[in-house]
C-alpha cells in the first residue's frame, strides 16, 4: 500500500470479486459514474475502470446557454469532471427544437466534480478522496454482488409497429432519393414500466454484453445502463481522436463457420462500407474545425472489431489539436456524432425530429470524463437502457444508418439484433411485431 492524505494505492491482485464490491459499494451516493473498458484494446481509458462518486461541485443545464455554463464551470478550477451531454444539446448548436415526449428526463448537460474518485484494473487500485484507507475498508467489507435471474414484471411495447417502421423507412430513402440528404439514423424506442433494481441489471448487461465504452451512471432518479461499443471523442495531449461505428452484423458464437460468414459479410458489405466512409468524411470535416490544417487522417478505415453480441465496422480518424482549443469549442464542432445523425447534420436533424416519436435525451448523446489537465474521453451512449426510478418508466432505443441501399425489413431486423442483450439483461417479454 502506497499512502497520503487523500490518496492510496492497494494491491488487489487476485481479488476477482473486487469490481462487483466497487459497484455495490457506489449503490450509496445518489450521484455516481462508473466506466468500465472490459480490457479491450481499442484505444483504452486512462484506466480499466473508473469510478467517481458524490459532489463536490456540479453544473446542470438544459440547451440554451448550457455550454458556456460548462466552459465557465471548468473554469473555476482544475479538476477532475465526469457527466454527460445529451443530444438536444443539438437546438443550442443549430436552430432547431425537440418537441416528443422523454420519459426519462436526464438534463441536457450535466457535469460534477466528484467527491472520491476510485481507478483499477486487474492489479491495482488507487483512490482518491477525503479518507482512502476508510473507503478501501468499507469496499473490502462489501458483498459481492449477484446476478439475480428474476424475470421483469412487464413486457416491453414499441413505439413503432413493424408495418409502421418499414413505411417509415420508405420515407426516408425518398428523402435520400430526392437530395436532402445522403445518410440519416434513424431511431426507435421500446419502454415499458417496472421496478428494477438498476445494479442487479447492469451486472446482467455487462455479463451479455461487455463492452469497451460502458458505463454505470446515476443522477438521482436517472440512471443510465450502457454497454457501448462506441467512442466519440478522446483528447489526449494534442491529438483528438474519434472511433465511429457504422456497419453491424450478428455473432454466432456457436457456429464457428457461420460466424466467420458473419464477419467477412460485413467486411465486404459495399452497403456499410458506403454508410462507413460517410461518417467518416463527417468527422473529418467535424475535426478540421478545431485541428490543425493538414493534421486530420484516417488511423484505419473499415476495421473489423468482434463484440460478444455483434461484429463492427469501426473506423479510427485522428488530428492534432489547434491550440487553445477550450474543451467546449470541440463539442460545438463535433456534436452530436455523425454515426448518430448522418449528413448533412442540420438536415438530419430536422428529419429525425419529423419522424422518430421520443425525445433520444442522454441517448445518442455522451458519457464520460474530463482531467485536470483538460484531456478527456466521452462514448457514445448506444445499446443502453435507460432507467427513472421516480416513475419506474424504461426506455432503449435502436437505430441503424438507412441510405440509398437500406432494405427496411433488414433493417428492422438490425434493430432487433441490437436489442438483444439489453431485452435478456430485463428477462422481459421478447415479443415484438
Amino acid at each position: 500500500m502506497e499512502t497520503s492524505n487523500t490518496n492510496c494505492r492497494f494491491s488487489i491482485a487476485g481479488n476477482e470479486s473486487i469490481k462487483n464490491k466497487v459497484l455495490n459499494y457506489a449503490k450509496r451516493f445518489s450521484t455516481f459514474c462508473f466506466l468500465d473498458n472490459h480490457y479491450y484494446q481499442l484505444s483504452p481509458h486512462s484506466a480499466e475502470c473508473l469510478l467517481a462518486a458524490g459532489v463536490k461541485r456540479s453544473v446542470k443545464a438544459n440547451s440554451g446557454q448550457a455550454l458556456s455554463q460548462l466552459d465557465s464551470f471548468i473554469n473555476e478550477k482544475s479538476s477532475w469532471l465526469f457527466g454527460h451531454l445529451a443530444y438536444d444539446l443539438k437546438n443550442e448548436m443549430e436552430s432547431l427544437h425537440s418537441d416528443h415526449p422523454d420519459g426519462i428526463k436526464f438534463p441536457d448537460l450535466y457535469f460534477f466534480e466528484p467527491e472520491l474518485l476510485i481507478k483499477f484494473d486487474s492489479e491495482l487500485m488507487e483512490i482518491e478522496g477525503e479518507d482512502p484507507i476508510a473507503i478501501w475498508e468499507a469496499i473490502h467489507a462489501m458483498p459481492e454482488e449477484e446476478i439475480v435471474s428474476v424475470p421483469g414484471d412487464a413486457s416491453i411495447k414499441q413505439r413503432f409497429s413493424r408495418d409502421e417502421y418499414v413505411s417509415t423507412i420508405q420515407k426516408l430513402k425518398q428523402h435520400i432519393q430526392r437530395g436532402d440528404c445522403y445518410e440519416i439514423n434513424f431511431c426507435q424506442e421500446f419502454y415499458g414500466e417496472m421496478k428494477i433494481d438498476p445494479l442487479q441489471v447492469y451486472l446482467k448487461l455487462a455479463s451479455l454484453s461487455p463492452n469497451p465504452f460502458s458505463a454505470f451512471y446515476r443522477m438521482d432518479e436517472q440512471w443510465l445502463i450502457c454497454a457501448s461499443p462506441e467512442r466519440f471523442l478522446r483528447r489526449k495531449g494534442e491529438q483528438l481522436l474519434s472511433q465511429p461505428i457504422k456497419g453491424t452484423s450478428k455473432r454466432v458464437p456457436s457456429d464457428e463457420l457461420q460466424d466467420l460468414q458473419s464477419r467477412t459479410f460485413l467486411e465486404n458489405s459495399q452497403k456499410d462500407r458506403s454508410e462507413n466512409v460517410m461518417v467518416v468524411d463527417l468527422v473529418r470535416n467535424d475535426l478540421s474545425k478545431v485541428c490543425e490544417e493538414a493534421s486530420v487522417k484516417v488511423d484505419e478505415l473499415f476495421g473489423i472489431y468482434s463484440f460478444p453480441q455483434v461484429h463492427q465496422m469501426i473506423s479510427t480518424v485522428s488530428g492534432k489539436i489547434a491550440a487553445n482549443i477550450p474543451f467546449t469549442e470541440i463539442i460545438k464542432a463535433c456534436f452530436p456524432m455523425g454515426s448518430m445523425t448522418g449528413a448533412p447534420k442540420k438536415k438530419v436533424m430536422e428529419l429525425i425530429e419529423k419522424y422518430e416519436k421520443t425525445r433520444r435525451g442522454i441517448f445518442s448523446g455522451a458519457v464520460g470524463y474530463i482531467d485536470p489537465r483538460g484531456d478527456f474521453d466521452l462514448n457514445v451512449v448506444i445499446r443502453s437502457i435507460m432507467y427513472n426510478a421516480s416513475s419506474d418508466y424504461i426506455s432503449i432505443q435502436a437505430g441503424s444508418g438507412i441510405t440509398f441501399y437500406s432494405e427496411p425489413e433488414q433493417e428492422w431486423e438490425e434493430c432487433m439484433m441490437k436489442l438483444e442483450a439489453m431485452m435478456g439483461a430485463l428477462m422481459v417479454n421478447r415479443s415484438l411485431t
